[in-house]
């Protein structure tokens, strides 16, 4: 398994929002987790990528311990993240927010960036290279010199993605990357999501799109009150009473 969680416990004031949660991610798998509001999806999710520290379990990521690791550390051993919320970097353009996610990956340091050190200027060479494939694999190629403000949210959170890849991750976590979006802008974000996926790249995705998840997800963990209450391929989970249940008895093909 690339990721691996073992009885994931995680508190606030009380309230466990993450109950003893074991999930697996094999690498080339696109992993979704999907719940009702208030299920633990989002502490779940910021377990996983750093945000958080469990108050009890692991995280192992390609076979070592990863979960008191901060975020840019596990950025650096191959794990990108994009938050539900777009974080653009105004005043730069396109191409110069995917540049700062290739930064976590690079050898070239501060010191040599304060003294305009060869190494720098061949680092900055490599991060643009990359920048630039990135936006192409985004689709956004033709935004590269707007300002990333500028670009409608369809086209920030594809920019989120393209930022994320720029580091080259072997595991890339989507925290609701649908949010906000209107039907043609989700419709794109699932293609460039299914030719990640056909790339080989591992994923998992916490949505509460729950059509987009069962339409791009080879397995889904299902989340109620901080416990997983199922899991299975799309159909194992659509049909599952216990999950029917969570969802107050709507059927899930349907949301």
């Amino acid at each position: 398994m690339l990721l691996r969680a073992r009885g994931l416990r995680r508190s606030f004031g009380g309230v466990l929002a993450v109950h003893d949660v074991d999930l697996d991610v094999a690498a080339g798998e696109l992993r979704g987790v999907i719940g009702p509001n208030g299920a633990g999806k989002s502490t779940l999710f910021n377990l996983l990528g750093g945000q958080l520290a469990p108050n009890r379990g692991t995280v192992e990521y390609d076979g070592s311990r990863i979960d008191r690791l901060p975020p840019h550390r596990r950025a650096g051993l191959g794990i990108g993240i994009v938050f539900q919320n777009a974080r653009i970097f105004h005043g730069m353009t396109a191409l110069e927010n995917v540049m700062v996610g290739a930064h976590a990956t690079t050898r070239a340091g501060f010191l040599s960036a304060a003294l305009r050190l060869p190494a720098h200027h061949r680092a900055e060479r490599q991060i643009r290279t990359r920048a630039v494939e990135a936006l192409h694999r985004a689709g956004l190629a033709d935004w590269a010199d707007r300002p990333a403000e500028s670009l409608p949210l369809g086209q920030q959170r594809a920019l989120q993605v393209a930022r994320a890849l720029c580091g080259r991750p072997r595991l890339l976590l989507l925290d609701e990357p649908a949010s906000g979006l209107r039907a043609a802008e989700r419709e794109e974000l699932a293609r460039l999501i299914e030719e990640l996926k056909g790339q080989g790249l591992t994923m998992l995705m916490v949505e509460h799109d729950v059509g987009l998840v069962a339409r791009l997800a080879d397995r889904i963990t299902v989340l109620d009150l901080g416990r997983v209450i199922a899991e299975g391929t799309p159909d194992e989970v659509r049909d599952d009473e216990a999950v029917v249940t969570a969802y107050l008895g709507v059927d899930l093909a349907d949301r």
